[in-house]
């Protein structure tokens, strides 16, 4: 089985608030074939620091997330878990997603048959790709 680049993401709301409102978005990509959704699960962190972790299923509020999840749902572990937990502020909660690339996959292929290997790669966050385009005078879509 070929993949694509993996990604992970944590995505938090604080107040331990969660809603439906990034599950259009979220569908748009996985029906698009832009993304596949490899592992979903949902993180709270309460007033004293404890944290829970909560699949789709164990959970009546996230139920607009269940067309979300596919095959290989359970990648996520304990250790990550933990990972979001520390990120997390109190009375706060967190998605915590992994995604293939979908859309990369074939550059993946093609980089792994030529014997490619990756040296460097990270996310650049929005807000600093905006705060250098706006240095340059380049206007911002």
């Amino acid at each position: 089985m070929s993949i694509g680049p993996v990604e992970y993401l944590i995505v938090g709301f604080p107040g331990n608030h969660f809603n439906g409102d990034i599950v259009p978005a979220l569908r748009k990509l996985v029906e698009s074939g832009t993304i596949r959704i490899i592992d979903l699960l949902f993180i709270t962190k309460n007033a004293d620091g404890e944290v829970e972790a909560f699949e789709i299923e164990d959970h009546p509020d996230l139920e607009p997330y269940g067309t979300l999840s596919q095959e290989l749902d359970g990648l996520l572990n304990d250790e990550d878990v933990e990972l979001a937990g520390e990120t997390l502020e109190p009375n706060s909660s967190a998605a915590f997603l992994v995604w293939e690339d979908c859309w990369a996959k074939e550059f993946a292929e093609a980089a792994r048959a030529s014997d490619g290997v990756i040296l460097a790669g990270e996310r650049i966050p929005a807000q600093i790709v905006e705060e250098a385009l706006i240095a340059v005078g380049r206007p911002i879509d």
